[in-house]
């Protein structure tokens, strides 16, 4: 037995017209089309549905122990086309994303507020983890989207490289704020925040400091750079951060200003290698694509594919 779409349709439009002139109208068929249709149901399931009384064809008895299961299959039916429009548009579903400190903070939330806003029905969870923990969940299917520092840690992902220029932030009273530019000599005897982990932003500015011969002090270390600007706020401390969080406008006492030579953050995007992204994941994917690829332009660099 094989019921179809069409056989609900028009032993619902039959009900609802009493008669196949009507209900063929209704259905913007013909009526033959609307004859076949309900012949082929009634071959199909072996009893008939309607009878001729007086010009109308009326329900029989099987026919009216059916009609409400029929009204709720066709009403199932049309949320389930309802649904698969929506996922194929990728206006619902799911999206899981994972991403390390530097992002989560100031970068990742307008962003994911922003795609809520046109996609009010796909439901996005957002984790915060190391860029190996991230690249490995990635690699084994765990979460769709990864952002993540580079080096890649696990091979066999689709990567786009970004290298964003890092200012230096300090506090809006301290005397660097007078200056346009901080080099190497300025930061002399200063306490800096440090990225807990041997950063790589820190390993670029300790061998700038090596070749300008400065001596910094280092006290504290922050795992997120969005921390080290906290602490900034209500120090005398100054640090080397990205610029999503360094330029935020924050109204925290915390100014930035450029840092030379150029010290980069370089990251990337990744995702499953062998897996094509759905609808509502790739939209996301594409606008933080796209924001990154905009902060890069604006550091001077722009970007790569990898595998």
């Amino acid at each position: 037995m094989q019921i179809k779409q069409r056989h609900l349709e028009v032993f619902d439009a039959i009900i609802a017209a009493g008669s196949i002139s009507r209900a063929a109208a209704q259905l913007n068929l013909s009526q033959p089309a609307v004859s076949i249709a309900l012949a082929n149901f009634e071959d199909s399931i072996g009893f008939k549905l309607f009878q001729r009384d007086r010009g109308f064809f009326a329900p029989t008895r099987e026919a009216l122990l059916l009609q409400d299961d029929m009204a709720q299959g066709l009403l199932a039916l049309s949320r389930l086309s309802q649904r698969i429009s929506e996922i194929r548009a990728g206006s619902t579903g799911s999206v899981r994303i994972a991403t390390n400190g530097a992002m989560a903070i100031h970068f990742l939330p307008p962003l994911i507020a922003a795609y809520q806003r046109d996609h009010r029905d796909v439901k996005i969870d957002i984790l915060v983890r190391s860029s190996r923990q991230i690249a490995d969940w990635v690699s084994s299917r765990q979460i769709d989207i990864g952002l993540i520092d580079t080096p890649v840690p696990v091979a066999g992902l689709n990567a786009k490289l970004f290298s964003l220029e890092c200012v230096c932030v300090m506090h809006q009273d301290d005397p660097l704020a007078k200056k346009a530019v901080i080099y190497p000599n300025d930061l002399a005897e200063r306490s800096i925040v440090s990225i807990t982990g041997q950063h790589m932003v820190d390993r670029q500015l300790d061998a700038y400091l090596a070749n300008a011969g400065v001596t910094v002090e280092r006290y504290i270390s922050s795992y997120f750079f969005a921390i080290a600007r906290n602490i900034i706020a209500v120090g005398n401390e100054v640090a080397i951060v990205d610029p999503t969080n360094g330029k935020a406008n924050l109204n925290d006492g915390v100014t930035w200003r450029s840092f030379a030579p150029r010290i980069d953050h370089e990251m990337a995007i990744v995702t499953p290698i062998d897996q094509q992204l759905g609808k509502a994941a790739g939209g996301l994917h594409d606008l933080i694509t796209l924001s990154l690829q905009k902060l890069a332009n604006r550091s001077g660099l722009g970007n790569a594919d990898v595998k």
